[in-house]
Formats: structure tokens, C-alpha cells, sequence
């Protein structure tokens, strides 16, 4: 399953919205995702780099667009 890009109260059940890179373009992912250990290593770099404390009121990952997709493509091949 590829990340969707939703409007901002459709979120299925079982998914979660992050906010992604530096125009903050939200995603729609699988909880299952969290699990995952390279998953986990964004989420940790993340903390490391910027904390968890942002604006948005949710899960904000600040990396490029492009890297986020990959790696979202690598979870959802495997």
C-alpha cells in the first residue's frame, strides 16, 4: 500500500497522518509502519534532530518529500 495523501479528517482506520518535509505535506499511513525498524529509525533521527514539539498538533517528519516516498515505498513492498 502506497502513502495517500488525504483531506484532513480522512484518516481510515488502522492509518495515521504525519506531516512531511519543508511544506509539511501530509500523508496518510498504515500504524503498521511504527514497527517497522527503518520506520523507527526516521522517527528516532527525527527526535534527535528536532523534538517532537511542533505546531501542526501532529507527527511532523522533517525530511525531504522524496526520501519520506522511498522509504514509504521500501515499507510497503515488504
Amino acid at each position: 500500500m502506497s502513502p495517500r495523501i488525504r483531506g484532513t479528517t480522512d484518516v481510515p482506520k488502522g492509518h495515521f497522518a504525519v506531516y512531511v518535509g519543508e511544506t509539511q505535506r501530509r500523508f496518510v499511513i498504515p500504524i503498521s509502519y511504527l514497527s517497522h525498524p527503518l520506520f523507527q529509525e526516521l522517527l528516532h533521527w527525527t527526535e534527535e534532530e528536532f523534538g517532537f514539539e511542533h505546531p501542526m498538533g501532529g507527527l511532523t517528519i522533517p525530511c525531504r518529500e522524496d526520501y519520506f516516498r522511498s522509504i514509504t515505498s521500501l515499507l510497503s513492498s515488504s
